[in-house]
């Protein structure tokens, strides 16, 4: 039986089996006017438990400061499966060996209506972030989001918008900014190690491509409805699904979003663009003349900066960014940093030079945030122009054009087909 959003905690955990004695008692933090527990534990729901729901949801799990109250997918073995998981997990901590406080819901709005929830973990595909993340902030709770943190360029001013307006924290996924050689490449770029920094590659892989899937029956226990959402309606067959969604520019941008999110993040990063963006884009891809899928399998892509300076996201390449100066070079990935000359990898950031926002650990970073009310070190703006970026980007290989681009006003000069990209048409009931 799912929680009623009125039950106090202490019989809640009554009801499901565990005594107050042999458990933690767990005070929502915003029933404390935003400070820190006296148990430092938040209460979380995870929405979405896919491949990286399922490892964001071990990843709160297994923090002492975190309990996690619920679980919600439109599939409903997936969230059965993770119900249980949490029970389990749980249920070793109690002294009865029984714990069965984790509730499950095929409707994020369920969760959203509890008032008893002080943050949420949103790892649904891409065209599920904004919706989910609006209506939380909205209803006064915090988030985890995946990345892209957006689907278009106009919810993402909405959504950085809402969570500046009801003064929400909100991390996105891009674990590499808590990755200690990522901020140290970007610092010692912006202390000019390598000189003035002049070309930026991000190497980020392509895409697969596939045929004709026909339409297949829904499987029993999977509300295909509710993933669609806002989405145009289109018959199911399974590789729309799941982790193929991102192939299909209906819910995702391709590899563009997909690691373009993590590896031209940290190239705005390292330029002190994060809040901005580029003034123009052009670029080419190869996309499928058939099939499911229909982003681009192969495709180059360049930005320009009002520095001058020149980011290159492409298919091709080892996996990870290159910062070129004028002096000198670095690489980085999430396996290895090297650069020239050798030395720059010995440098130390002096006291009074440019130390950007230090995280050791990106979802810790978050909880620290929601005790402290601080900005978290991949906050809503930052994801925001991030996806940006990576929006702009598509928009410019579907057009074939080069197109300038106006970072303050968040709009293409002098193409208003460009502009009707920005966003999109939403499937009826749902809207921002």
């Amino acid at each position: 039986m799912a929680k009623s959003p009125g039950m106090d905690r202490r019989t809640f955990l009554s009801r499901a089996g565990v005594s107050i004695g042999a458990f933690p008692f767990i005070l929502s933090n915003r029933s404390l006017g935003g400070q820190a527990a006296p148990s430092n534990r938040f209460a979380f729901a995870s929405i979405g438990i896919g491949g990286m729901g399922g490892g964001n949801l071990g990843g709160f799990m297994n923090r002492e400061n975190v309990q996690i109250v619920a679980v919600c997918d439109a599939d409903g073995s997936r969230c059965s499966a993770a119900q249980k998981r949490v029970n389990k997990h749980y249920a070793g901590k109690t002294a009865s060996g029984a714990y069965k406080g984790c509730d499950a819901y095929s409707d994020f709005r369920e969760i959203i209506a509890r008032d008893d929830i002080d943050g949420v973990i949103i790892s649904t595909p891409d065209h599920w972030h904004v919706p989910i993340a609006v209506a939380a902030a909205k209803s006064g709770k915090d988030m985890y989001c995946e990345k892209p943190l957006t689907l278009t360029v106009g919810e993402g001013r909405v959504l950085s918008d809402t969570i500046r307006r009801y003064g929400r924290v909100l991390q996105v996924g891009s674990q590499q900014r808590s990755g200690r050689n990522f901020r140290f490449a970007c610092e010692l770029v912006r202390n000019g190690r390598i000189g003035k920094l002049e070309r930026i590659y991000a190497n980020i892989g392509g895409a697969p491509s596939t045929g004709v899937h026909v339409p297949m029956d829904v499987p029993g226990g999977f509300d295909y409805d509710m993933w669609l959402g806002s989405a145009p309606w289109a018959p199911y067959t399974k590789a729309r699904c799941h982790g193929s969604f991102r192939w299909i520019f209906d819910y995702s941008g391709g590899k563009m979003t997909d690691w373009g999110a993590h590896h031209n993040d940290i190239a705005q990063w390292a330029n002190g663009a994060d809040r901005s963006g580029p003034v123009a884009v052009e670029g080419t891809g190869r996309f499928p003349s058939d099939g499911l899928y229909n982003v681009p399998t192969q495709f180059e892509v360049t930005y320009t900066y009002a520095n001058d300076v020149v980011l290159t996201c492409r298919s091709t390449g080892e996996n990870g960014i290159r910062f070129e100066g004028s002096d000198g070079w670095i690489f980085v990935s999430r396996s290895r940093i090297d650069g020239h000359p050798k030395s720059l990898l010995r440098e130390t950031i002096a006291p009074d030079e440019i130390h950007l926002y230090e995280s050791r650990d990106h979802r810790a970073n978050l909880l620290e945030c929601m005790a402290t009310r601080r900005e978290t070190v991949a906050p809503a703006e930052v994801g925001h122009r991030s996806a940006t970026v990576c929006h702009i980007g598509n928009i410019a290989m579907i057009l074939g054009r080069k197109l300038k681009w106006d970072p303050d006003r968040e709009r293409f000069a002098g193409d208003e087909v460009a502009n009707r990209m920005l966003d999109r048409s939403r499937r009826s009931p749902w809207r921002l």
